[in-house]
């Protein structure tokens, strides 16, 4: 039975997992707990993964083959389908259900805002890796995309930041309090705005963290506890999650090419970034040691998804010559200059 990676996935109260796709067989998810070793092999060519809608997925016709360096998992035909019915490409106006508008945190002077459904809670915040947020208003789609425009033009606020930003400041954030502060200062700006739509209801600032829950703050990190392999289709990963503190961002996974291998312990996740730790010329840490001065390494999943990632053997993931063999790119420091809000 083939399976096919789909990226990472959150559920709120959760952490995050590996999703798989299996056609005739669904999906399936492999829970990712911190301390674990993840060690696999990229194999049968990265295919596109069809079109997602209403709870179900139906395969590309053609079964599209990719490039690996893509971070969308669609062919064109694929992805004008999902666009042609989605709120975030304004092809669904009639849209009946309740929107949250929101404002997400991501770094210092790294606010942007947003919409999403009601329904589906906080878990879009933490598919994009928004370290803290709050919300700002509850409506109709219309009335919230308005609001959204409207705190857009006026303040300066952006409705998208680019991942490469977001992952550059992630391992030296302020803390919890002068996070929660400047929120707390853009809400009371936005809500004081003339102009917000009559049908949309303000909501109280109150500023949810999520830097526990991906691991990229809550002390030293230690491995205990951890199964080895997580990364494999149905599988499950054992162990107790652990907290976690990144010690740093150096690489990011470029492209992921046939047989190219990935090692390393995950220590954190964000959006769909999965923080690896590397061995360095030594057998990779087992469980219960702590992590040595191993090259950081994050893995964006959204290359991963499309690929069947097979599982490492132990041997193997023990033998000294197999760290990762991966195309890979510096993470570059960018300034975080946000002009209106502050």
């Amino acid at each position: 039975m083939t399976w096919w990676c789909t990226g990472v996935r959150w559920r709120v109260g959760g952490g995050p997992a590996l999703g798989w796709y299996g056609e005739g067989k669904g999906e399936r998810e492999s829970p990712l707990v911190f301390g674990d070793v993840l060690a696999f092999r990229a194999v049968g060519g990265r295919r596109c993964l069809g079109v997602w809608r209403g709870g179900r997925r139906t395969p590309c016709p053609v079964g599209a083959v990719l490039s690996g360096r893509g971070t969308r998992a669609q062919c064109a035909e694929c992805a004008g389908i999902d666009r042609a019915h989605s709120v975030a490409a304004d092809t669904m106006t009639d849209d009946p259900r309740p929107y949250h508008v929101y404002l997400a945190w991501f770094g210092s002077g790294m606010v942007k805002v947003g919409i999403t459904g009601v329904g589906r809670g906080s878990a879009r915040l933490l598919e994009q890796g928004a370290v803290a947020f709050t919300w700002l208003g509850r409506g109709p789609l219309m009335a919230a995309r308005r609001a959204e425009e409207l705190l857009r033009s006026a303040l300066g606020v952006p409705d998208r930041i680019p991942y490469a930003q977001k992952r550059a400041v992630r391992a030296a954030l302020p803390s919890a309090g002068e996070r929660a502060g400047e929120l707390a200062t853009a809400h009371a700006t936005a809500v004081a705005l003339a102009g917000w739509p009559e049908s949309l209801e303000r909501l109280p600032c109150e500023v949810v963290d999520h830097a526990e829950v991906f691991g990229i703050e809550g002390g030293a990190f230690g491995i205990e506890g951890g199964a080895a392999g997580a990364a494999r289709a149905g599988g499950e990963a054992g162990g107790q999650a652990g907290s976690g503190r990144l010690g740093g961002v150096g690489v990011v996974v470029s492209e992921l090419v046939e047989g190219g291998v990935v090692v390393g312990t995950l220590v954190a996740a964000a959006g769909p970034d999965l923080h690896l730790v590397e061995r360095m010329g030594s057998p990779l840490l087992e469980r219960g040691r702590e992590l040595g001065g191993g090259r950081r390494l994050v893995v964006d999943t959204r290359l991963l998804a499309g690929w069947q990632l097979e599982a490492l053997g132990k041997a193997e993931r023990a033998a000294a010559d197999v760290v990762s063999s991966v195309p890979v790119k510096p993470v570059k420091e960018v300034p975080a200059v946000q002009g209106g809000l502050f």
